[in-house]
């Protein structure tokens, strides 16, 4: 008997007040596929108020786009300025709130998570994270963005998938070197 194969559309956000990153994930089966990711660029905007439309506005957006099933949103991390941390939370509840409109269900991640998810290191660079996603989803160094916080969306969302489970086909690996021998040509130098 054969089973269709069952799609699931991931939005990935990095919740931000100058720049917030979002990445958008194809899972086809158990295998994921880049369809976007780039960056709601708030620096012209000099009302915190004003910021806070625009996100609700380019999220929606977004979602109205690519149609994701879920979203996948990292966590504001605690940091010593009150007043920032206020800005970043209001920022990511904006983003939330664009999702809960669209009846979108959300799933918040640790950043330590999400770079654990991916590197296997919680203390892992931006850069590290972003690496990875390019050998991961195996894309050309060219289409890499120059913001970092671009990665960081795509990798909440490939988090995410990550934490979907696997059918019970799929088998999991027992090392770097088992993966790399299990799939020749993934590994992009």
């Amino acid at each position: 008997m054969i089973y269709p194969v069952k799609e699931k559309i991931i939005l990935g956000i990095d919740p931000g007040t100058t720049i917030m990153g979002y990445g958008v994930l194809r899972v086809i089966g158990v295998r994921p596929e880049l369809l976007t990711m780039g960056v709601i660029d708030l620096r012209k905007y000099a009302d915190h108020y004003l910021k806070l439309r625009r996100i609700f506005e380019r999220v929606s957006g977004i979602i109205e786009s690519y149609a994701p099933d879920e979203l996948a949103i990292e966590a504001p991390f605690y940091g010593k300025n009150v007043q920032s941390m206020l800005k970043l939370g209001r920022a990511q509840g904006v983003a939330m709130a664009a999702a809960l409109h669209h009846d979108i269900p959300i799933t918040e991640y640790a950043p330590l998570k999400i770079k654990m998810a991916l590197t296997g290191n919680g203390g892992a660079s931006k850069e590290q994270v972003a690496d990875m996603l390019r050998r991961i989803l195996q894309i050309p160094n060219e289409f890499m963005p120059p913001y970092m916080d671009a990665t960081d969306g795509l990798a909440a969302a490939y988090c995410h998938y990550l934490q979907m489970g696997r059918p019970e086909t799929e088998k999991a690996y027992g090392s770097w070197k088992d993966f790399i021998a299990r799939n020749p040509g993934k590994i992009v130098k």
